[in-house]
């Protein structure tokens, strides 16, 4: 008889009296934390996990985890824990600014890494994304993203204690460590992967392995493939000749989440992260955990019940700790996962994505459009906002949100593919085509920013593109996040090809070794590094100070002309008497020649602003002229309607 033909009202009491029961109960810290969020986990199994006769056994496993775990959290992190309840928004302020780095191309080594961060501080950052470093296979390991143990640093990097250090020693330095949690796949030299195939029966239902190809051919008949250069389809042939899910590389082998056993092995890697000082795991392809036959296998609902039980657990034993959503989907499906009760920060991959469209096109409205359309989040959240990532940039605008302004979509992605690999005539970008599939047309483009926006080819408006796509991350709200190095402007790593390891992987040219003589000529104003690094640190600290900068909340503001964005970012409270504030108004011209805004379209605003950049006064009653590329904050306040 399964679970769900069975009475479960009995077993909240029949948990809490099995942690009361513990040699070291819980205590009341701890118990009230349980007693809040204890029913949410339960209603998520058994949504679930119902219909399973293991599900409370499982759960039941997993609360031991909860009082484990924050029985041996540190003090220092249990003070952060309190700090983070207490104001649950911190990541809102306007002083917060991330940067992402793998560490042994930026500094060699996590002990290494420790002389890197007065220069952090220096920039101002609040945030530190390391990209994957945990134990993985050597050659083919897709930059960390193949798992084979969670417990361990990969060989040359260091080990877990001295991430545990460098976690410390950030967090003095009022940084806060961000890591992946690689939560959809395990490598397949992982403990759990091996023992699954040798036919271990605790370990066998950890992925979905099948004997024969009926079922993926089902499967395949509603999936797409991710990576076809790799691999056909969402299978691979292990060697004996059964057939495993791989959605994404032939050796990063999908989790079984349908075993409640998948869910508490990997909510115990979970914990064991936080306890390392960990503040925010990035939780990677979150639109894959969960396979349902008919279906694209995609942001299914049960991925959202999963997202929450992981939340719920840590809401229990590491409530200082936040999910970061990494969903690169359709733009309704990305919105999805961004919930308190979810991931509390996302990544914005549709503004990165369109303000590269802008800059290609000479054209602010599709960008505009997602701005009014797409930017408003739950409270309690935020967008993560960039240029660039490590990855590759795939062009995942709506095609019906494209059509509106009279775009075709295919055709429109195929052309910025072109642009931004230099195949399209008169470009300026030097970006790399990565898993283009002759077939069907599809690509995506991988690069520095400074390789992108033409700084590379020497282009005359190379880096006020780059200051400029800079400027809309920075200004769009959420917590803005850096390539670090793109800070100085550096090139593409064009030697990639001549490493085995990363030759077939176009991503890498966009991986490139820590820039030390860029870094070195960062104060000098004759250089290009010199030159973006001033600008860049001049906007960074206008937004520490400037408060309308912090938060989400977005208006729109029309201009009427397509190469101008602009849009407002309100006070974060209003006039006492209702009316509102003042405001911050940006205006950016991704076009390549002077754009004019006339004085009627600043008729809502009193003609008194100051520009925050230049720090000057600045007369709206005659109209503004932005230059090529150029941006302007401005600070504003808008005429009482009537």
């Amino acid at each position: 008889m399964s679970r769900l033909q069975t009475d479960i009202t009995a077993d909240l009491p029949r948990l809490r009296a099995l942690l009361a029961a513990r040699p070291v109960p819980p205590e009341p810290e701890l118990a009230a934390r349980i007693e809040e969020h204890l029913p949410t986990l339960h209603s998520l199994f058994v949504q679930l996990y119902g219909d399973r006769d293991d599900s409370f056994d499982a759960l039941a496993s997993v609360m031991e985890l909860v009082v484990d775990s924050w029985q041996r959290r540190p003090a220092a992190l249990r003070d952060l824990d309190a700090r983070r309840t207490a104001d649950p928004t911190w990541f809102e302020s306007p002083a917060m600014l991330g940067g992402v780095c793998y560490v042994d191309r930026y500094a060699g080594s996590l002990r290494a890494l420790h002389e890197h961060i007065g220069y952090f501080q220096e920039l101002g950052l609040t945030y530190l994304h390391l990209m994957p470093l945990f134990d993985s296979p050597a050659g083919e390991d897709d930059g960390g993203y193949a798992v084979s143990s969670y417990r361990k640093v990969r060989e040359g990097l260091g080990t877990m204690e001295e991430l545990a250090e460098l976690a410390a020693a950030l967090r003095e330095a009022g940084i806060s460590l961000v890591l992946d949690f690689i939560f959809n796949h395990t490598s397949d030299e992982h403990e759990w992967a091996r023992r699954a195939v040798a036919g271990d029966p605790e370990f066998e239902d950890f992925y979905l392995i099948f004997e024969d190809r009926t079922l993926p051919d089902a499967y395949e008949r509603t999936t797409r493939e991710i990576f076809p250069e790799d691999h056909p389809g969402s299978f691979v042939q292990l060697g004996d000749g059964r057939w495993i899910w791989s959605t994404f590389y032939h050796f990063q082998w999908d989790l079984n989440y349908a075993n409640p056993a998948v869910f508490r092995a990997m909510a115990e890697e979970m914990l064991f992260l936080a306890g390392q000082g960990v503040e925010v795991l990035r939780m990677d392809a979150v639109a894959f955990i969960w396979k349902r036959l008919g279906t694209p296998c995609e942001s299914l609902p049960e991925a959202h019940l999963l997202l929450r039980a992981f939340n719920a657990v840590l809401r229990m034993a590491a409530p200082g700790v936040l999910f970061k959503s990494e969903a690169i989907v359709h733009p309704d499906e990305v919105v999805e996962y961004i919930d308190p009760l979810e991931c509390q920060l996302s990544y914005n991959p549709l503004q990165m994505a369109l303000t590269w469209e802008a800059l290609a096109t000479r054209d602010a409205r599709l960008l505009s459009q997602a701005l009014v359309r797409r930017h408003a989040l739950p409270e309690g959240t935020a967008w993560v906002n960039y240029v660039r990532s490590h990855d590759d940039i795939g062009w995942t605008f709506a095609d019906e949100d494209a059509a509106e302004l009279g775009i075709d979509g295919f055709s429109h992605r195929r052309f910025l593919n072109d642009f931004y690999t230099g195949r399209f005539p008169g470009s300026f970008a030097r970006g790399a085509a990565f898993q283009e599939n002759p077939r069907t047309g599809d690509a995506r483009v991988a690069g520095t920013t400074a390789a992108l926006a033409g700084v590379e080819t020497a282009d005359a408006g190379g880096e006020d593109r780059v200051l400029l796509a800079h400027a809309i991350a920075l200004s769009t709200g959420g917590l803005p996040l850096l390539y670090l190095g793109d800070e100085v402007g550096q090139f593409n790593d064009h030697d990639h090809r001549n490493r085995p390891a990363e030759a077939d992987d176009s991503r890498w040219v966009g991986r490139p070794m820590r820039p030390a003589q860029a870094y070195a000529a960062r104060h000098d104003p004759r250089t290009v590094a010199g030159r973006i690094h001033a600008r860049l640190r001049r906007m960074i600290t206008v937004r520490k100070r400037t408060p309308e900068l912090g938060g989400n909340a977005l208006l729109p503001f029309d201009v009427p002309h397509p190469a101008v964005l602009g849009y407002q970012r309100p006070g974060l409270e209003e006039r006492a008497d209702g009316l509102p504030g003042q405001r911050v108004l940006v205006l950016a011209n991704v076009g390549d020649h002077p754009a004019r805004v006339p004085a009627v379209t600043f008729s809502g605003l009193e003609p008194g602003a100051h520009e925050l950049l230049a720090d000057e006064a600045t007369d709206l009653g005659d109209g503004l002229t932005l230059p090529a590329h150029g941006v302007l904050w401005l600070r504003v306040t808008p005429r009482p309607a009537g």
